[in-house]
């Protein structure tokens, strides 16, 4: 069975009451329901947290543990050096997704520091995006 985790950052624990223009108004964890119902060949982890230091611990545990890594570290990725720095020191694969489009956004969020170790990123789909990086993980997977 193929390992992702699936890692959020700061304010993702918000979603679904979080500015639902630019989020959406469903939370993570009924969307997380669908997503395991969608890929069963998958076992997916997920974990959340509101603090930068956490979420480079999340990285590095998980990223020796799954084979892939989908991450949407938040505010972290505008302004967070230890986050590419985590991603770039473990094997597992990762996957960036964005919720919004950070390109129509504030300026500071058209930084994204940490996908230049990503394999690919996916931004302004809303939780579509997370449907999309899991069925390109299990598409490449299938392909080996």
């Amino acid at each position: 069975m193929l390992n992702v985790s699936i890692l959020h950052g700061p304010n993702l624990n918000l979603l679904g009451t979080r500015q639902p223009d630019i989020y959406g108004g469903r939370s993570f964890e009924d969307f997380l329901s669908e997503l395991e119902r969608e890929f069963p060949q998958v076992k997916i982890k997920y974990a959340q947290t509101n603090v930068e230091g956490d979420l480079v611990s999340l990285i590095q545990s998980h990223g020796f543990k799954s084979d892939y890594i989908i991450l949407n570290a938040a505010g972290c990725t505008h302004t967070s050096v230890a986050i590419p720095d985590a991603v770039a020191a473990i094997p597992a694969q990762v996957v960036g997704v964005h919720v919004s489009n950070i390109y129509q956004r504030e300026e500071v969020r058209h930084i994204d520091l940490f996908a230049k170790y990503c394999v690919g990123c996916l931004f302004g789909f809303g939780l579509e995006g997370y449907k999309m990086a899991l069925t390109y993980i299990t598409n490449i997977e299938d392909d080996k």
